[in-house]
Parts: structure tokens; sequence; C-alpha cells
């Protein structure tokens, strides 16, 4: 079993699940770089220097500040620092329950699992799963972790629970400053309706299992025939087709035969949040 991130308890009302909480998202397959001198690849090395002395500064010398006007920055401590941080609660308070398709996309960050820490959490935890599957809503509330307040949104995913953090409204910027066309203009009624008949051709359930990472994927192949001494063959890139009618595009497009993206190698379960949304996106 995998080693807890965070232990503390959801709360609602006046009941407490004791709980765990599990990254829901895998990155050992990642792909990291360092970055080299090209004459002898032999890796570069950051110093820290001081740009009014030009000598490098140890740590025991370096402070953290806030530029507060060009040039002017204000010092805070770790005193400063520790009085700013939040109250570790350990608890994750349900501060109310929304519908489920009511959290637009925008808000979704980093997914989690949550486990019930001992037999005796066990009753409360499949409670909570299934009243939040039964109707139909997701529990919305704050925890803390890593020193940091998170907003949070907790649903269940078929037999398990799961956190997935929100961002702030104050967050997210508006999009009302963007040139963008209003809402029911730019297009007549056939193109809408070509639109609508491509959408319905594409439909599908939400299945994360046909969808690949293949610029992982092909940069993996690369990096293979780099290390073997072979050139380099990896397939052309596509070139977009030229528009020149909304509608002969719309028109072609229906004619060309559906591609199915290859089945990923292993089966992996999507977070609730993922599953969530693609029944928003699909209603």
């Amino acid at each position: 079993m995998p080693r807890a991130i965070w232990k503390g308890a959801i709360s609602f009302g006046l009941v407490t699940v004791p709980v765990g909480l599990y990254s829901a998202t895998e990155r050992a397959k990642e792909i990291h770089f360092r970055l080299l001198h090209a004459k002898d690849t032999s890796p570069i090395d950051y110093k820290r220097v001081c740009e009014a002395e030009g000598v490098e500064v140890p740590w025991s010398e370096i402070v953290k500040g806030y530029e507060y006007e060009k040039g002017q920055f204000v010092v805070l401590t770790e005193k400063d620092f520790a009085r700013a941080r939040t109250e570790a609660t350990q608890t994750f308070a349900i501060r109310d329950f929304v519908p489920a398709r009511a959290i637009d996309f925008l808000y979704f960050d980093e997914p989690y699992y949550l486990a019930p820490e001992g037999k005796a959490a066990a009753k409360s935890y499949a409670l909570l799963r299934d009243a939040l599957a039964k109707a139909e809503r997701v529990g919305v509330g704050t925890f803390v972790l890593r020193q940091r307040e998170h907003l949070g949104a907790l649903e269940p995913v078929g037999n398990a629970l799961a956190l997935t953090t929100l961002r702030f409204a104050h967050e997210l910027r508006s999009p009302k400053s963007l040139e963008v066309p209003a809402a029911g203009r730019g297009w007549d009624k056939r193109e809408m309706a070509l639109a609508l008949q491509l959408i319905e051709t594409l439909a599908s359930d939400w299945d994360p299992t046909r969808y690949r990472d293949t610029y992982h994927e092909v940069l993996r192949q690369a990096i293979e025939q780099k290390i073997k001494g072979e050139a380099v063959s990896l397939p052309a890139p596509r070139k977009p087709a030229r528009v020149v009618s909304l509608a002969k595009a719309l028109e072609q497009s229906l004619k060309t035969p559906r591609r199915e993206p290859a089945k990923a190698a292993g089966r992996r379960r999507a977070t609730g949040a993922h599953a969530r949304r693609a029944r928003k996106h699909a209603a």
C-alpha cells in the first residue's frame, strides 16, 4: 500500500471520518533533461551571484524579499512566514454540498485519493461515499496541506473517495479582456447544422485509455535512437489542412473516416474529477 502524504479527517456536521490522503497521479515516467555545455556535454551549474557585488553568495547570507516597487524590497524572515502560516487542523471540513456538474473545469487542479484510517472509519467512509453518489453532489471545503490552505471537492470514484484541490476564485483570470466573437454570431444555420452533425459523429463515452501521450512516446523513441547511435527517424508532423470554406471543411470532415486512437498499455482508473468533467461536457 502506498504511503499517505497526509493523515487527518473528513468532517461534515458532527460526523468525523479519519482518512489518509494519497496521490492519484503518476509522474515516474516523466522525461527530465539537464542543461549541458555543447562543447564537452558537461552539466551546467548555477551559482547565486549578488547583482551589486558580482560575487557568489552562500546560502547562510540569503534572505527572502518581496519587490513592492521596482528595485525596492521588503525582507521577510522565517518568523514572518511562520506567523502567516495557516493552522494545520488536519481536517477537511465540508462547508457545502454542491451539484456534481456545477463546478467549472477551470477550477480543478490536483486529484488525490482518500482511504479510511482504521476499521472503525470504514462505516462512516462508506456511508459518505454512497450518499454523495446517490445525491449526485460533491462536498466542497478546505484543508491544510504542506502549510498551505487548499480548497477541495470531495466525490466518489468507484469504491474510493477522491479529493481534488480547486483553484480559488481570485486565482482565475477573467476572459473579458480577450477579443472573442459574441455568442450566437459569426456563423449561419447551415454551418451550425453541419457542426452539430460532426459533434454527434464524434460523440463517445469517456474512456481515458483511448488517449496516449504521443509526444512523450515519440520523444522517448528519439532518445533511444540517439543512445544506440542511430539516426533519429520519427514520423513527419501532419500539415494542417487549408480552410477555404468553413462549410466545405465541415462537409469533408463528415466524409473522413474516424481515426480510433490506439489503446494505451495498461488501464488506469480515471479520477472522479475527470469523469465528472466528461459527464458535464456531454450534458
